[in-house]
């Protein structure tokens, strides 16, 4: 559905032009166990036995660095290529890195931790800087491509709205954000404008609901009774409106 833009940069790791289909998602030794990428072709060894890695150095890293490239992926801050080979100079050997940290990047499950809008880490593991608008947009694309293939459920509801939450966290207007990751994907740039579409009617609707509750005069769990709310939501909801207002 999109480009896939290498999370690292790319004097790190080979650029990715276009993610293609995993064709061996689902086959018997087609899988690797770190998310679901076939090795074959990208300068890994082969997925073998359940739970072999698809590449040496990863289980290097893994050992390193669990908090990263263990059971639980997370987004890697830019220039992590470079710490790693000033942390380890003798034991990582250049090419094979790249390789690695390709496969790691490419995988379906680091970029579910790059859609989620997680931040950055370092290598020790602490958030150094958030993730940018347009990384967790083409991520949460490239994510659907891969799982909206795998079987017949329609996931583009789904999609609409974790675009919606992306752009409601980003803290941009409409307008920056659509220009900021708009690509040259024609269907992906309608269904972007559908869940900008419908996060200035969600926007709207939160307003015009904080309005009516200001003039109210109620308290909000009376208020909430009386629109058949449940307060604990019409309080997110009316937070929600709030923050838009003064943009924080």
């Amino acid at each position: 559905m999109t480009d896939l833009k290498p999370d690292l940069p790319a004097s790190d790791v080979p650029p990715v032009a276009q993610a293609k289909p995993n064709r061996n998602a689902g086959r018997r030794g087609g899988r690797s166990a770190r998310g679901g990428e076939s090795a074959r072709g990208q300068g890994g060894a082969a997925a073998g036995p359940r739970g072999l890695r698809s590449h040496p150095v990863l289980e290097q890293l893994a050992g390193w660095y669990p908090q990263l490239f263990g059971a639980v992926f997370l987004p890697l801050k830019r220039g992590i290529f470079q710490d790693l080979q000033a942390a380890h100079p003798v034991e990582l050997e250049r090419e094979a890195l790249k390789q690695a940290m390709a496969i790691h990047t490419r995988s379906t499950r680091y970029l579910t931790a790059v859609a989620s809008g997680l931040p950055r880490h370092d290598l020790q593991g602490q958030p150094v800087e958030p993730m940018a608008p347009e990384h967790v947009h083409h991520a949460l694309l490239e994510v659907f491509r891969r799982r909206q293939g795998r079987g017949g459920e329609d996931l583009l509801p789904k999609l609409r709205n974790r675009i919606v939450q992306a752009f409601e966290a980003s803290g941009l207007s409409r307008e920056a954000y659509a220009e900021l990751v708009r690509g040259r994907d024609e269907a992906a740039n309608a269904l972007l404008d559908e869940a900008l579409g419908e996060a200035a009617a969600r926007a709207a609707k939160d307003e015009a609901l904080l309005r009516t509750f200001e003039a109210s005069g109620q308290t909000l769990e009376t208020f909430a009774d009386m629109y058949g709310l449940v307060p604990g939501t019409a309080a997110q909801t009316l937070e929600r409106a709030r923050q838009r207002r003064t943009g924080t």
